[in-house]
């Protein structure tokens, strides 16, 4: 039993990173990868830069906890 659970747990994490590859690259295709909203925190000075996108991870959040809240419903 235990090899089983393990397994299910790895075909999981697959199918997730397949299913996370699949959507970074379609989105790429559709040029909104990297967008950058109003709010994240981008700072230049010189030769360094820094970006944070904190809105961006407050908003992908926000969406996420809605749809595991709509699938966890059934």
């Amino acid at each position: 039993m235990k090899m089983e659970a393990m397994a299910k747990l790895l075909i999981g994490i697959g199918l997730f990173i397949i299913l996370a590859g699949i959507m970074l690259y379609a989105l790429a295709r559709l040029g909104l990868y990297g967008i950058k909203i109003p709010g994240d925190i981008y700072v230049k000075k010189g030769n360094f830069s820094f970006y944070f996108p904190i809105v961006t991870c407050l908003v992908i959040s926000l969406l996420l906890t809605l749809i595991i809240n709509l699938i966890g419903r059934r």
